[in-house]
């Protein structure tokens, strides 16, 4: 008995607790309405009731399988040892006590070992998402976790960074394909973290600055130590393209009655020294990967987005 028999399992058991409310409202529903209720030839009834029945919210708030995309943040890198991906701490679908991640949290630690899969790459821009939701679909997770676009913003030159159009055209196309392949999952997508603080908390450590001339994101942390008007410009159009994606994330998953975003919640995150790799002083620590779990699930357990 594989996955699919579990799957099976799960989803019997879900339609009978929805096959239980629905009874349990009507024999209510009928000691209410007393001598006054109608008939069985009677027709539906009108007004609120009637409406409620035929707008079923369509968000689940206890998904029962995870699948995780995006890039090096979900990874988990640099988060347990230099230049390294550490997948069992990323904030998605990571196994750490230390995290509590995403998955653990809705799954609970068991289940989430079996249905909970991270498709996310080291490096990965928007334009790689199409392939790695085409890759999570065939696992068939009810939700998807996307966080994706850090990579876009950090290139060589800010001339080199996607430009605007390109990374909506890039978001539209993976969200079609992944509702293509799978119509009633659920999308939760992760706003960009804000760069430019990254850079102003990582830039008091030598160590990190470093590993910042391995060349980890240039456009922003080159010459990390400059506050001449030139690198405060070219950090400035970075941090401003980080908020031109946002805001694609934020209108593109609007668009989609089953996906919600974090409202900003990531980008507006003050990351602290604490929260930061004391390996590079730019991706997550094991602690920064757990802020990042408690605002995911804040936002795909929030009963209203």
């Amino acid at each position: 008995m594989g996955r699919g028999t579990d799957r099976r399992t799960r989803r019997v058991r879900r339609l009978a607790r929805a096959a239980l409310a629905v009874l349990t409202a009507a024999v209510v529903g009928a000691g209410v309405a007393g001598c006054d209720a109608a008939g069985g030839d009677s027709p539906a009834p009108s007004g609120s009731a009637s409406k409620r029945a035929k707008t079923a919210p369509a968000w689940d708030t206890s998904p029962e399988s995870v699948a995780a995309v995006g890039d090096s943040i979900t990874r988990g890198f640099d988060a347990c040892a230099v230049l390294s991906d550490c997948p069992e701490v990323s904030w998605a679908t990571g196994s750490s006590a230390k995290v509590d991640s995403l998955a653990v949290r809705l799954l609970g630690k068991a289940d989430a070992a079996g249905h909970s899969w991270n498709y996310a790459v080291t490096g990965a821009r928007m334009a790689d998402l199409t392939a790695q939701v085409t890759r999570a679909a065939k696992r068939e997770p009810e939700l998807v976790a996307v966080m994706a676009g850090a990579n876009d913003a950090c290139r060589a030159t800010t001339s080199a960074m996607t430009p605007v159009a390109d990374f909506r055209a890039q978001f539209e196309e993976a969200m079609a394909t992944l509702r293509g392949k799978l119509p009633k999952a659920q999308v939760y997508v992760s706003s960009i973290p804000d760069l430019k603080r990254l850079w102003s908390q990582g830039r008091t450590n030598p160590l990190g600055k470093q590993v910042w001339k391995l060349g980890l994101c240039p456009s922003m942390l080159g010459d990390a130590d400059s506050l001449d008007s030139a690198a405060t410009l070219r950090r400035n159009t970075v941090r401003d393209r980080v908020a031109d994606y946002n805001e694609v994330l934020r209108e593109v998953c609007a668009k989609d009655r089953r996906c919600r975003t974090d409202d900003g919640a990531v980008h507006a995150y003050r990351f602290g020294t604490d929260q930061l790799s004391h390996w590079d002083w730019f991706h997550p620590s094991v602690d920064g990967q757990a802020r990042l779990a408690e605002i995911a699930y804040r936002a795909v357990t929030a009963k209203t987005p």
